[in-house]
C-alpha cells in the first residue's frame, strides 16, 4: 500500500512550478502551507494521479492565483528535500518548472497562497526568493525571450496517452 502523505513521504512526490512571466515581471506567491510556509516562491504544487505535467501546472496556477496560463517548455528539474532535526526526510519533491505566460483571468490570491504579486527581477531580493528559484526565473526569462524556443513543442515534456 502506498501513501500520499506529503510530510515524511514513503517516496518523492512529483511537483510542478510555474515561472509565469508578463513583460518584465514574474508571478510570485507567498506559501500558506509547508514546505516553504510564509516564503515567496513560484506557484505550483503536486501532480495528481492521472494528470499530465502540463495539466497540473495549469490547474495549480489557476487554483493559486486565478490566472489561466499558456504553458511553455521545461525550465529546470530539481529536487527539494527538507530534513527534520533528526535528519529524517520530512519533505521530498521532484519539481519540474515550466515557463508560462498569462492567458486570461485576474490576479487574486486563492488556495495554498497567502498572497500573490507581480515582481521585477530587481524586487526578488526584497521578497527573499531562494537563490535556486532566482536562477530558474532568470533562465525562464532567457527562454521566453527566445520566442522560437518557447513555442517549439519539441523542447517540452511529452505525455503518453494512457493505455487501456
Amino acid at each position: 500500500m502506498t501513501s500520499d502523505r506529503r510530510e515524511f513521504p514513503e517516496r518523492p512526490i512529483v511537483g510542478v512550478g510555474a515561472v509565469v512571466i508578463d513583460g518584465d515581471r514574474v508571478l510570485l506567491v507567498r506559501r500558506a502551507n509547508e514546505p516553504l510556509k510564509g516564503e515567496w516562491s513560484l506557484p505550483g504544487g503536486a501532480v495528481e494521479l492521472g494528470e499530465s505535467l502540463r495539466e497540473a501546472i495549469a490547474r495549480e496556477v489557476l487554483e493559486e492565483t486565478g490566472l489561466s496560463v499558456d504553458v511553455g517548455p521545461v525550465v529546470d528539474v530539481l529536487d527539494r528535500i527538507r530534513l527534520d532535526d533528526d535528519r529524517r526526510v520530512r519533505f521530498h519533491y521532484v519539481l519540474v518548472d515550466f515557463v508560462c505566460r498569462p492567458a486570461s483571468g485576474a490576479l487574486s490570491c486563492a488556495s495554498d497562497a497567502d498572497e500573490a504579486v507581480w515582481a521585477r527581477l530587481d524586487d526578488l531580493p526584497a521578497h527573499r526568493v531562494a537563490e535556486a528559484t532566482v536562477t530558474v526565473i532568470r533562465e525562464a526569462f532567457r527562454i521566453r525571450d527566445d520566442r522560437a524556443r518557447f513555442d517549439d513543442p519539441r523542447v517540452s515534456i511529452r505525455t503518453e496517452k494512457p493505455q487501456h
